[in-house]
C-alpha cells in the first residue's frame, strides 16, 4: 500500500472512529474482540450486601439493558448476575434498550441469544419489553416475547403493584424508534405524552440524546427531535443503550439521562472526558436495576461480577432532581 493510501485509510478510520453512522451503513462492531475483560473476577460481596434499592412495599421494580444479544460468555455472565440479584430484588419486567438480536435474525438466532440466555426469567413469566436498534431486523417488532405489538414505537404501562394501585403510584413506558424519528413518530410521542396521567413518564430508546462516548454527533441531531417533548411533559429521566458502556448525566434541562449499552458488548475505556458525565463505566458489561415508588425512582447499575458500579435515587416533587450522594463504587 502506497504512503498517500494508507494515510486515507487512517483518516477514515479515524471519522468512522468519532462519528456516528446512520442506519443505512451500520455502525461497526469490529472494534469488539479486543476489548474483552482479561483480568480475573474479583471478589465481591453477595447480593444482598451490594444491593441499594430499598424494596419498599408495593414499588415498581424492573431491570434494563441494551446491546447485549450475542449468545457469547459476556451475555450469559451479566444474566447469571441478572440471576442472582433476583433472588434478593424480584423484578416484575426487564427493559431492553436496542440491538437486542446481533447478527442474524433466523429462529436459531433467537434461540440462542435471547431465549436460551435469559431462560431462568422467561420460566418465570417475567416479560421483556424492547426498542428497536440500529442493529435489529425490521421484523423484530413481530416477535412476541418482545411484546412490541408489531409496531417499532409504542407506550404500555406495567402492572401496577396493589399498593400502587391504591396510591396512584403510576408508571408509563415510552417505547421511541430512533433509528427514524419522522414526523409521524414525533407527533404521537407529543400526543401520548399529553394525554398521559402518569407520574413517571419514562421514554426508552436506542440511541442517546446525551452521551460523553463516541457517537456525540448523532446525539446532537437526535435531541433535536426529541428533547422538546420530554421537558414539556415532566420526564425526569430517560433510558438509552448504544454506546457500550454505562453512563449516568448531569440534569440536563431537569432529565437524567442513563446509558446502559454493556449488557453483551463493551468497548472499554471508550467514555470520553466530559463535563457531562455525573458517573461513567466502561471497563467491563453491566445491566441495571430499577426501584419506582410514590415520587422517588431508585437505581444501580451492577458489573458482570456483581459488583456496584452506581447508585442514587431521583425524586419528583418539592425536592425533584437527582440525589447528590449517588456515586461511583
Amino acid at each position: 500500500m502506497s504512503l498517500p493510501s494508507r494515510l486515507v485509510r487512517l483518516l477514515i478510520v479515524a471519522l468512522l472512529g468519532s462519528l456516528p453512522l446512520t442506519g443505512a451503513c451500520r455502525d461497526s462492531e469490529s472494534d469488539e474482540a479486543q476489548f474483552r475483560p482479561s483480568a480475573p473476577a474479583l471478589t465481591v460481596p453477595p447480593p444482598k450486601d451490594v444491593l441499594r434499592l430499598p424494596k419498599k412495599a408495593g414499588s415498581y421494580r424492573f431491570a434494563a439493558l441494551g446491546d447485549m444479544g450475542r449468545g457469547d460468555k459476556w451475555q450469559y455472565d451479566v444474566s447469571k448476575q441478572m440471576q442472582a440479584f433476583h433472588e434478593e430484588f424480584p423484578f416484575d419486567f426487564v427493559i431492553m434498550l436496542g440491538d437486542n438480536i446481533y447478527e442474524g435474525a433466523t429462529p436459531d438466532d433467537y434461540h440462542r441469544k435471547f431465549e436460551l440466555p435469559y431462560k431462568p426469567f422467561l420460566d418465570e413469566d417475567i416479560p421483556f419489553y424492547a426498542v428497536i436498534g440500529n442493529h435489529d431486523e425490521p421484523n423484530q417488532p413481530h416477535y412476541e416475547p418482545f411484546h412490541m405489538g408489531g409496531e417499532r414505537y409504542y407506550t404500555f404501562k406495567p402492572k401496577a403493584p396493589l399498593l400502587a394501585q391504591l396510591t396512584n403510584n403510576d408508571v408509563q413506558f415510552f417505547m421511541i424508534d430512533t433509528e427514524n424519528v419522522d414526523r409521524a413518530q414525533r407527533d404521537w410521542l407529543a400526543r401520548e405524552m399529553g394525554k398521559s396521567d402518569a407520574r413517571w413518564k419514562i421514554p426508552v430508546f436506542h440511541r442517546p440524546i446525551y452521551t460523553s462516548g463516541r457517537y456525540s454527533v448523532w446525539a446532537l441531531w437526535t435531541r433535536s427531535s426529541l428533547e422538546p417533548t420530554l421537558v414539556a411533559n415532566d420526564v425526569r429521566f430517560v433510558l438509552s443503550g448504544h454506546e457500550h458502556f454505562y453512563e449516568r448525566t448531569k440534569p440536563q434541562r431537569g432529565i437524567t439521562y442513563f446509558i446502559s449499552g454493556a449488557g453483551g458488548s463493551l468497548r472499554a475505556h471508550d467514555i470520553r472526558p466530559s463535563s457531562l458525565m455525573a458517573a461513567g463505566f466502561d471497563t467491563d458489561y453491566s445491566f441495571m436495576l430499577w426501584e419506582i415508588a410514590g415520587d422517588e425512582a431508585y437505581f444501580q447499575s451492577i458489573s458482570r461480577t456483581g459488583a456496584s458500579v452506581d447508585y442514587g435515587v431521583i425524586r419528583r416533587g418539592p425536592t425533584k432532581g437527582t440525589d447528590p450522594h449517588s456515586a461511583t463504587e
